[in-house]
């Protein structure tokens, strides 16, 4: 019973030997040591290394793009471990699927034969089903090895975390690619009919998905040319893979983060490749654009106040001409914000503010700087003793607006850069004033 009903969750996955197999399937490593591009996760002091040298491994989260060998290390980590292999996918499976999964694991157990549960898409799976997993991997009935293109953090339950051993896999560099690639030819006993610059030019369309280029790679083989194609012949023939991108996953978050830190790094370069990363993904320029005004409010501040208008203008011009026209209008507010001065002295400055009025909780502001527009308030003192700057030398009377119980604090300490060296002459031109206002007034006192 078990057995037909492994069969059935590992429906889909072509036997060996059974009629035309994919290029990917057939070559699929048969060990560890032929995974090509993941040295961090199986190199010779590697986390899976270790663990199986030792005799010990756990509940494993693969994390890690498409094509870059989780589903191949799960099944090969049961081949080392002599463990019975079941794989599910959390986008055709329920918790019925998950109960008889788990009964099959519980009979296997019972005649000595551990389960190795590859679950892919893990994080599709809600979190009453991520639970259900739990008491399983706690009596040992199975050993769950996890796959995710997201970040586990945020998309897999703390419990579950807690019992497994993350494990990032990386996108295949070029170099791995170019291994894989000499692989399949070698499989197909022929080389790929490319110019040295087309086979570059492939590898980048895998875009470091290695089921991608295995599947190019099959496509090339059945064109039936005489002569090695160039650049342009392969992309008229091929469609270039569409980029990796989630509005709403990590791609989403890494590349914005990637776009403002070279803005605030000052590359223009780099903040307008990233930009055109997230547009060519499909992000949604209005997005992008708020971002980009935050920016000029965060990362230039006062240092140049006209970043700030430029950004509101790209906004609007974007608005009015809309795509593709009006995302020229993005690329040149993030060309001026990184060649822009940068300042975050008024972010800081705004932030100890903030953490001081939560400090002083309700304190009043002096009575003098209180208007009295009734005659029970001017009684009470509301207004007495304010010195309108206008009349005062200089239109600047000096006097302390904080509130009587506070001293004065200095929260804003403009920079020499920009239109904030003008800002720090202003302010340490009023602090002198005012320090002399200050001697002015005690000596009258005495």
């Amino acid at each position: 019973m078990a057995d037909l009903f492994d069969s059935q969750m590992n429906e889909g996955v072509p036997e060996r030997g059974a009629g035309h197999r994919p290029l990917a399937d057939r070559l699929r490593p048969k060990s560890l040591s032929e995974v090509i591009g993941q040295p961090g996760v199986i190199g010779p002091e590697a986390p899976l290394s270790t663990m199986l040298a030792s005799g010990a491994l756990s509940s494993l989260i693969f994390w890690g793009p498409p094509g870059v060998g989780k589903t191949t290390i799960a099944r090969l980590l049961a081949d080392e471990t002599d463990l019975h292999f079941v794989q599910i996918s959390a986008i055709f499976s329920g918790v019925p699927e998950l109960r008889k999964v788990f009964e099959a694991a519980k009979l296997r157990a019972a005649k000595g034969q551990g389960t190795l549960l590859f679950v892919d898409e893990i994080h599709r799976f809600n979190k009453a089903q991520q639970d259900s997993f739990l008491p399983h991997m706690e009596d040992g009935t199975i050993l769950l090895v996890g796959a995710t293109t997201e970040n586990p953090s945020f998309e897999l339950n703390a419990a579950v975390l807690s019992r497994a051993q993350v494990l990032v896999l990386e996108r295949l560099s070029v170099e791995s690619l170019e291994q894989l690639a000499i692989r399949a030819e070698e499989e197909l006993g022929r080389s790929l009919p490319l110019t040295a610059e087309a086979r570059s030019a492939l590898l980048e369309m895998a875009d470091g998905d290695g089921r991608a280029l295995l599947n190019l790679v099959e496509q090339i083989v059945s064109w039936d040319v005489a002569d090695p194609l160039d650049t342009g012949a392969l992309s008229t023939r091929l469609a270039r893979r569409a980029a990796q991108y989630d509005k709403s996953g990590d791609a989403h978050y890494n590349l914005i983060s990637a776009l403002h830190k070279s803005v605030r790094g000052s590359d223009p370069d780099a903040a307008l490749y990233w930009l055109a990363r997230m547009l060519e993904g499909g992000e949604d320029p209005r997005y992008l654009m708020r971002r980009i005004t935050r920016m000029a409010v965060e990362d230039i501040g006062l240092a140049d106040p006209q970043a700030q208008a430029i950004c509101l203008q790209g906004w609007e011009t974007y608005e009015r001409l809309g795509s593709p026209e009006g995302e020229l209008a993005l690329a040149q507010a993030v060309l001026y914000l990184a060649l822009a001065p940068k300042s975050n002295a008024a972010y800081v400055a705004y932030k100890a503010a903030r953490k001081s009025a939560r400090k002083t909780g309700s304190a009043p502001p002096p009575k003098h700087i209180m208007n009295a527009p009734t005659g029970l308030m001017k009684e009470q003192g509301y207004g007495a003793g304010y010195a309108y700057d206008h009349d005062a030398e200089d239109a600047f009377s000096g006097q302390h607006y904080f509130p009587d119980t506070m001293d004065r604090v200095a929260f804003y300490a403009p920079v020499e850069r920009g239109f904030e060296r003008d800002l720090k002459k202003r302010t340490e031109y009023f602090a002198r004033l005012r320090s002399k206002r200050s001697n002015t007034d005690r000596s009258s006192e005495t």
